[in-house]
């Protein structure tokens, strides 16, 4: 049975911070959904209505341009031990990009990674809890290293270069804000 609380509570951030995987969710007002895997240890808990994660580089940056747009975010995160549950994160999303005089201030949160790109924080406004019965049973192997190893092969330039050409603007035209300079 669903549950919905105002806030984070302790066994709510206890659950967040087992977990290895989370997802991301959000929308255009016209267009295509956005649903994305993350992992690498990229997320923390804030305060109990806020959370935050480091977003790395990727194919595209749907994310930034939905939020740009409307600012609509769901996190999931999901069970794959023997206590099932799902808790999803509701709220809005707000980008904070390394020219953001925020940056400073949550880049310390995260230990540093190759091919950060921006961080996405979520202003929580509901989180909900469900069963997770029907969620099956996976064991964590470790992380990939894939990304890692094509950003460093890359360098720092080719992929400035890399958010020029490809994460601009979303796959249904929005722009993403990525290399604007912040006020």
């Amino acid at each position: 049975m669903a549950k919905f609380f105002e806030q984070l509570n302790d066994t709510h951030i206890a659950f967040i911070q087992q977990q290895k995987l989370f997802f991301t969710a959000t929308a255009p007002e016209a267009g295509r959904i956005n649903l994305s895997p993350k992992g690498m240890d990229t997320f923390r808990i804030l305060t109990p209505n806020k959370g935050a994660y480091l977003d790395l580089t990727g194919s595209g940056n749907e994310t930034a341009a939905h939020i740009a747009e409307n600012g609509r975010m769901t996190i999931m995160m999901c069970s794959f031990t023997d206590n099932p549950l799902i808790l999803r994160l509701y709220g809005r999303g707000e980008v904070i990009t390394p020219s953001n005089t925020h940056w400073q201030s949550h880049i310390k949160l995260f230990n540093p990674l190759p091919g950060l790109r921006q961080i996405i924080v979520l202003h929580i406004n509901s989180v909900q809890t469900s069963c997770g019965y029907a969620v099956p049973l996976y064991s964590y192997e470790g992380e990939r290293e894939t990304l890692a190893r094509w950003t460093e092969k890359k360098g720092e330039q080719g992929i400035h270069q890399y958010w020029e050409e490809r994460n601009q603007t979303s796959i249904d035209g929005l722009p993403t804000h990525l290399l604007d300079k912040d006020l």
